[in-house]
């Protein structure tokens, strides 16, 4: 459970040092009760404490009371600066609970001052003098000076009892305190803290400026200087503004704004025995905002969130709350059946505690209740957010549920199997991807036979020289028609003689359903007509789209020697390069690639085809004689033609 400290301090005497620590237990829970009721006297609690200590000092003559000696108290030393008025306050009567100095004085107890000198054990007693003074619990320094530092021991006795503590005094230049600006005076003595709520007011009062009044001739006189929080802007009044005016020793705030956050300095000037005497004071002020409505709110969870949690896993449930500026305990905890996390006594539960953030005195605080390898059990459990402060309390349950696992193991099994398997199929289509199109197209694929009437399968177009045209007739021509069942094309073969060439080649291009253009160095060099069958079949393609140009390359060509129209082909059509003997196979990649870009062919028997290949340049010879005025009139059967071509 996350709390704050009660306002309960056993810093003195129980804290202050003492030789005998086996009696602070018993001494702060008496100090406790004596601060919180009133059934344990003051008067009991310090006869308890004074009975329980074992003398350190005691007088040589039975005369003399034992002294109880609490040692030297680090929270009471004391910083002055060197010219500066400065006093020390006697830490025994820091808890008037146990030391109140007008009771003490009603008893008969008289406070003394000593001096302990650096290198002798002797005491030497303080006397009052123009310089030094006493006021009730204080020694007054007016002025101090560097020869003050030392060990000072202030003394509480009557002719029975007696008791001493001693403190630091620390006698410091100005120039050894760090200072903000050069325009905010330096301070030897801690800060002390206002808090003004936005749009209210408050006087703000010199610290000690009303015990200098006391010792001073006339009345003090006091300067204030403003330092921002950013530590640039300085202000000192008096200033013209309707919200801030000195008042006499106090400076009086009507409207806070953000503006006037920061350290205040009052600096004192007084007159005491015809010497001059000061002294400096600070102030830091804070801006809070002002609610009217001081009880805590809890942020999350609200009553509608459910925390969503996994089996055999850590669960945390996360409290967040805002607190309002209140000077108050405050406490924010997580309950689990009505117990907290200490009272559970489980090691499967934690928490831990932050603070968020603070704007302008309210905190909004988090609280983490852990849960290690949360079961289902713990949905039956109360998990309750609970906070508190002196303006009120609220609780909030916490609403758990238990997300549905996954299979992660057969969930991991699939996702690698699913994984594997297009990694395969990747390979397999990136190696074997030609014979996967070609089976596609068996399958699916159409016979452009049935759906034009077109004489021709493939239109080949080549350089007409001894090379090429050797490949042309016993290599592409002999697979093309007797292995693949294609019907092939080619003028110096099919064109009959007498006929114009240009007519011819036109006609035989538009009744092909593929132009197979060989591409190679002498291509476009042996006259036109290769040419006008390259041309012809571009525009036939780009207009009508019932042909395409498949590009096969023989030899290897310089791009930069093509022609016009071969380099606006090469952009738009795949090319198909032979690889000499590696291509020779009717396995090779090179004939199936060619199958790809040729028509598809269900049935390519050999006899079939051979049939179908010599009646259509049977009918492609009539018609181009029928065309020149050729035409012989002498009847050959089909049979003929068919050995005729073969």
């Amino acid at each position: 459970m996350l709390m704050v400290d009660l306002n309960f301090n056993c810093d003195f005497p129980v804290r202050a040092l003492t030789s005998n620590h086996n009696i602070l237990p018993l001494t702060c829970v008496l100090l406790f009760f004596s601060h919180r009721t009133s059934f344990i006297p003051s008067a009991l609690v310090l006869w308890l404490v004074l009975g329980s200590q074992t003398a350190v000092s005691e007088s040589s003559d039975p005369a003399e009371p034992m002294c109880y000696d609490w040692g030297e108290s680090s929270e009471a030393a004391v910083h002055v600066l060197v010219d500066e008025s400065g006093f020390l306050s006697c830490p025994l009567f820091s808890h008037p609970s146990v030391y109140n100095y007008s009771s003490t004085q009603s008893a008969g107890h008289n406070l003394f001052w000593y001096r302990a000198l650096q290198g002798h054990d002797i005491e030497q007693p303080i006397t009052n003098s123009a310089r030094i003074s006493k006021d009730r619990d204080r020694l007054w320094l007016q002025p101090a000076n560097a020869n003050d530092t030392g060990q000072y021991i202030c003394m509480l006795r009557n002719k029975t009892t007696c008791s001493k503590i001693a403190m630091r005094l620390t006698v410091l230049r100005p120039e050894d305190v760090a200072r903000g600006n050069s325009c905010a005076p330096a301070v030897a003595v801690p800060v002390t803290q206002e808090v003004i709520p936005f749009q209210n007011g408050k006087i703000l009062d010199c610290p000690d400026a009303e015990g200098a009044a006391k010792m001073a001739d006339g009345t003090p006189t006091v300067s204030w200087v403003h330092l921002g929080r950013n530590g640039k802007n300085c202000v000192q009044f008096p200033v013209k503004s309707p919200e801030r005016e000195v008042k006499g020793l106090s400076l009086q705030v009507h409207i806070m704004t953000e503006f006037y956050q920061g350290l205040y300095f009052c600096s004192v000037h007084y007159q005491r025995r015809g010497q001059a005497l000061s002294f400096t004071r600070a102030i830091n002020v804070t801006a809070v905002n002002p609610t009217k409505h001081k009880e805590p709110t809890i942020l999350q969870p609200t009553k509608d969130y459910v925390f969503n949690f996994k089996q055999d896993e850590e669960a945390r449930l996360v409290c967040t709350a805002l607190f309002p500026y209140l000077i108050s305990p405050w406490e924010i905890w997580w309950t689990v059946d009505g117990k907290t996390v200490e009272q559970l006594n489980d090691p499967r539960f934690s928490k831990t505690a932050s603070k968020l953030k603070e704007d302008y005195g309210d905190r909004t605080e988090q609280s983490v209740l852990i849960i290690q390898d949360f079961q289902r059990e713990d949905l039956n459990r109360e998990f309750n957010c609970s906070v508190r402060n002196d303006g009120g309390n609220k609780t909030v349950r916490a609403q758990l549920k238990l997300e549905a696992s996954l299979p992660s193991l057969e969930l991991g099994f699939g996702l690698g199997v699913t994984l594997f398997l297009m990694l395969l199929l990747f390979v397999v289509y990136h190696v074997f991807w030609l014979e996967l199109l070609l089976l596609y197209r068996s399958w699916f694929g159409t016979d452009e036979r049935h759906t034009d009437d077109k004489e021709f399968d493939v239109y080949i177009s080549y350089a007409r020289n001894s090379e090429e045209e050797h490949f042309v007739l016993s290599t592409l021509r002999s697979v093309l028609e007797n292995e693949l069942g294609y019907s092939v094309c080619i003028f110096d073969r099919d064109s009959l003689p007498g006929g114009t060439i240009t007519d011819e080649t036109l006609s035989f291009v538009a009744r092909s359903r593929r132009l197979l253009v060989v591409v190679s160095p002498g291509y476009a060099s042996q006259g036109s007509q290769a040419l006008l069958e390259l041309k012809a079949g571009i525009d036939g393609m780009a207009l009508g789209g019932h042909l395409r140009v498949i590009l096969v390359q023989y030899r290897p060509v310089k791009r930069k020697v093509w022609v016009r129209e071969l380099r606006r082909a090469r952009v738009a059509l795949a090319l198909v390069r032979w690889q000499g003997d590696k291509s020779k196979e009717l396995t090779s990649r090179f004939w199936k690639r060619l199958r790809v870009e040729l028509p598809l062919r269900q049935d390519s028997g050999a006899n079939g085809a051979g049939k179908d290949v010599a009646l259509m340049r049977m009918s492609s010879q009539n018609s181009t004689s029928s065309q020149t005025g050729l035409l012989s009139t002498t009847t050959k059967s089909p049979q003929n033609v068919y050995n005729y071509a073969a």
